[in-house]
């Protein structure tokens, strides 16, 4: 099994392929492509008959070349690694990081391959593939891939869903992750039950089982709640990590709800504020009593007198006898 530690840390626990699966899936390939070169060499020598013997085999050294190395890389290319051999013994190619291969991790395999299995009869890819404890020929070695199982003997399938919950366990710990502190859950953490979760169906269900046990205990010492009982850790990786995307959403939501901001109101004018008269002050012993002052004296202040609307201008009148009146 190979130890393939993605870049958020999750150690992915691939099972890889070794030279007996790799040989007899690089047998099935060139023995489809050996077959689809004669046809093609057959039916070209007799649809070009009038070319020469220097013309002909130029055409022959490129036919070699496109069915041994080129249709290789691009069906490698296009179908992420599955050429027909590893589909049929269930084997796929990937990157170090457990990620798809690409055009140049192809090509590299390609041109390497063709010198260590066609040109040396494969000597140089079976010693390096015998050796490596990851099975890895010297194409994988230059193009940083490897060949991994995608079909374990015995699982059914490429995938392993996860088991069945009980939908009252469901309900019985809904509460709880309402309830569930998140603070304290560091971000690595959180990008590693998303690799896992994301990969999850590419692994063995055992180790699966490992590394979803291994992420719960470190989730449950940062929360200070363990797994409920019955409930497969994956399961409640996958409902704690819902959870936290929920008070996400709710978090973002919030953020545009809030009411325009009100001008202060040390900004407004103060209306004028009518209070009653302070209390005049007691006057000292043996003084004479202030008397009240006259209604005369106190300053009073003449109304305003109401405008008076404006009358209309008289119209103008003829001058007499003659009947005509001047202009307004």
């Amino acid at each position: 099994m190979s130890d393939l530690v993605t870049g958020e840390a999750v150690v992915l626990g691939l099972r890889t392929a070794k030279l007996p699966s790799r040989a007899l899936a690089t047998g099935l390939d060139l023995l489809v492509q050996g077959a689809a070169l004669v046809v093609s060499a057959l039916v070209l020598s007799f649809a070009l008959v009038d070319l020469d013997g220097a013309a002909l085999a130029a055409v022959m050294l490129g036919l070699m070349v496109f069915f041994l190395v080129a249709l290789p890389v691009m069906i490698e290319t296009l179908t992420r690694g599955r050429s027909l051999g590893k589909a049929a013994l269930g084997l796929r190619v990937v990157r170090t990081d457990g990620g798809p291969v690409r055009f140049r991790h192809s090509l590299v395999r390609g041109l390497v391959g063709f010198f260590e299995i066609i040109v040396l009869s494969g000597v140089p890819a079976a010693i390096c593939s015998a050796v490596s404890a990851d099975g890895k020929r010297l194409g994988d070695v230059f193009a940083g891939t490897l060949v991994v199982r995608e079909r374990v003997p015995g699982g059914g399938g490429t995938a392993n869903a996860l088991p069945p919950v009980h939908p009252q366990l469901l309900q019985a710990i809904g509460g709880e992750l309402v309830a569930l502190d998140l603070s304290a859950v560091p971000e690595p953490l959180w990008l590693a039950i998303r690799q896992l979760l994301g990969r999850i169906g590419q692994l063995d269900p055992a180790v699966a089982h490992q590394m979803s046990a291994r992420l719960a205990d470190d989730l449950a010492t940062r929360t200070g709640h363990a797994v409920p009982y019955g409930l497969h850790p994956a399961a409640y990786l996958g409902a704690v990590l819902t959870e936290r995307q929920r008070r996400e959403w709710t978090k973002a939501q919030g953020y545009g709800q809030h009411p325009l901001a009100q001008p202060h109101p040390r900004t407004q004018p103060l209306p004028p504020v009518a209070g009653p008269p302070a209390p005049a002050a007691p006057a000292p012993p043996g003084s004479p009593a202030p008397s009240a002052a006259p209604a005369s004296a106190l300053p009073t202040t003449p109304p305003t007198p109401a405008p008076t609307p404006a009358q209309p201008a008289p119209a103008p009148q003829p001058a007499p006898g003659t009947g005509f009146a001047p202009p307004a």
